[in-house]
């Protein structure tokens, strides 16, 4: 089985590489530079990528678009040592096969890995569940409150994260700028902000954009 790992960490991967190795029958490319990783999977067929979340110049998730467009059929695990959670709706859209955490165990990489290349997907259960969900609730502070978000707020949010004016926003979400306007006005009375910059700093401390910038 050839497997694909990327990560800017030299250290994590060679571990890594270790680890994935022992186990019969799999072989691991190493790749720390992101810009080199296209003209790989062209090169090459892999039957799993691993890809780390966060990587200077482009992160997981984006990179995961960039390869999807040159191998659609390409199975793409996250494999990160942060919390999934707060990314999982932007990770799943960018078209991911399944996450796996660095501080997993051996025996759950290589579980992992064999199942995605069956084309079977291991998500935790607290994931799982928010396949179905039509909001986000989040608690604000010490749980006297909760804001609730709807997807299309959420995918508002994101737009605004990425700096985007109202007029790229709109097309982007195919609204008009007036209604783009009201939802912006509601929006910024339900996490009580008077500007984007305002509105993005609450979302973050609440946990509805991730504080780190994947954008």
């Amino acid at each position: 089985m050839e497997i694909l790992l990327v990560d800017d960490h030299r250290s994590v991967v060679e571990g890594t590489k270790m680890l994935i190795e022992s186990e019969p029958g799999m072989k691991v490319t190493i790749e720390t530079d992101v810009y080199c990783v296209p003209d790989l999977v062209r090169l090459k067929k892999f039957d799993v990528m691993l890809f780390d979340l966060y990587m200077p110049n482009i992160n997981g998730a984006d990179l995961t678009r960039k390869i999807l467009d040159y191998v659609p059929d390409a199975v793409i695990l996250i494999y990160s040592g942060f919390e999934i959670a707060p990314h999982f709706n932007l990770l799943m859209e960018s078209g991911v096969s399944g996450f796996i955490a660095k501080t997993s165990t051996r025996e759950q990489l290589i579980q992992a890995i064999r199942c995605a290349a069956r084309k079977e997907a291991i998500v935790p259960m607290f994931l799982l569940k928010q396949l179905r969900r039509q909001e986000i609730v989040v608690q604000g502070e010490k749980g006297r409150e909760e804001t609730t978000i709807t997807q299309e707020e959420d995918k508002l949010l994101r737009e605004l994260a990425k700096g985007k004016s109202n007029k790229e926003i709109s097309q982007a979400l195919m609204i008009s700028q007036r209604s783009l306007e009201y939802n912006l006005t509601e929006l910024f009375q339900k996490l009580q902000a008077s500007s984007r910059v305002e509105v993005i700093k609450k979302a973050k401390s609440l946990g509805i954009l991730p504080t780190e910038d994947l954008y």
